[in-house]
């Protein structure tokens, strides 16, 4: 028994070794494939960036002569040298309030529910697959749907109100799974320690889930918020004004409550649709003044996507996991 037992070791020695061999090639191959994969992804994101910064820099050098202070403050004319944006970007500015007050909290109020509160069942499934759907759904068919319901039935009007209450329909698929998503991402240990501790589920929700989610829950509303801004179809379909010289009633007012809701009911542009005004025109200087438009609206996309990240990197750093 004893003479035979190197004879077992030696013999069974080649077969860890190759064995060991195996895991090796198999762990090499592995990572030649993440290092193809890399390669590939880094070219796809730098096509996508290049192409980016192709078109924006020259949209930028067509309108780099009108981006002056006086195109900002100046009212869109017939006379394209002394055309500006003031109505439009006034128009866009107070759409996105309504749209982000209104998409927000039905948004977020309802991923919520749908993931901690709503049942499992038939009907909770048929939402989902639902709402799903509607976050792919072309925007044109929200004007269409937004023509009939706010404008003709309940008697809104082509106002500011009726565009923000479009495009909030037109985004809110988009905060519900965003928010979804983030509350999935939360570990399960979270809730159960609260529950632990004696934690209703509303408490688990308003001190746990919610803040520990908020990183992810902010990124889709930018994005959403993002999408809206540059949205022309259910604008136009609504009947936005393509030539406008005036600005609505303001919000603020001198006398008490120092508050005014006028501006809901009034008409409006924004700034795609005044873009689309001036490139259907023949006239080349029009075409740089919707140049110097997109630029900027660019610029305000950008602006909006930076303060997500900002927000995003300065709640997680607070979050003590």
């Amino acid at each position: 028994m004893a003479a035979n037992a190197p004879e077992s070791t030696s013999a069974t020695a080649p077969a860890v070794r190759g064995t060991t061999g195996d895991i090796r090639r198999l762990i090499a191959r592995a990572k030649r494939w993440d290092v193809i994969f890399i390669v590939l992804g880094i070219l796809a994101l730098g096509v996508g960036f290049l192409t980016f910064l192709a078109l924006f820099l020259d949209m930028l050098i067509d309108g780099w002569e009108r981006l002056r202070p006086e195109f900002f403050t100046q009212f869109p004319s017939r006379r394209a040298s002394q055309a500006g944006i003031l109505s439009a970007w006034v128009g866009t500015t107070l759409v996105m309030i309504v749209t982000a007050v209104v998409a927000v909290p039905l948004g977020v109020a309802a991923g919520i529910y749908l993931e901690e509160y709503a049942p499992k069942n038939w009907v909770t499934d048929v939402i989902e697959i639902n709402i799903t759907n509607l976050a792919g759904v072309p925007s044109i068919v929200y004007g269409l749907l937004a023509l009939g319901l706010f404008v003709y039935a309940f008697g809104l009007g082509q106002s500011v109100q009726t565009a923000g209450l479009t495009l909030a329909l037109l985004i809110l698929p988009i905060v519900i799974v965003s928010t979804r998503e983030a509350i999935r991402a939360i570990p399960a240990m979270i809730r159960e320690g609260a529950y632990a501790v004696g934690a209703t589920r509303w408490q688990t929700v308003k001190d746990h889930i919610l803040p520990y989610s908020m990183p992810g829950i902010l990124t889709g509303v930018i994005i959403g918020l993002s999408r809206a801004i540059g949205e022309t179809a259910p604008i136009i379909t609504i009947g936005a004004l393509t030539f406008i010289a005036f600005l609505p009633p303001s919000p603020v007012t001198a006398d008490f409550p120092f508050l005014s809701f006028e501006w809901l009911r009034a008409p409006f542009t924004v700034m795609p649709i005044q873009m689309f005004n001036w490139t259907s025109r023949p006239d080349e200087a029009f075409h740089a003044n919707a140049a110097a438009a997109g630029a900027i609206l660019v610029f305000m996309t950008l602006t909006m996507n930076g303060l997500a990240i900002w927000l995003r990197y300065r709640l997680r750093k607070n979050i003590k996991w």
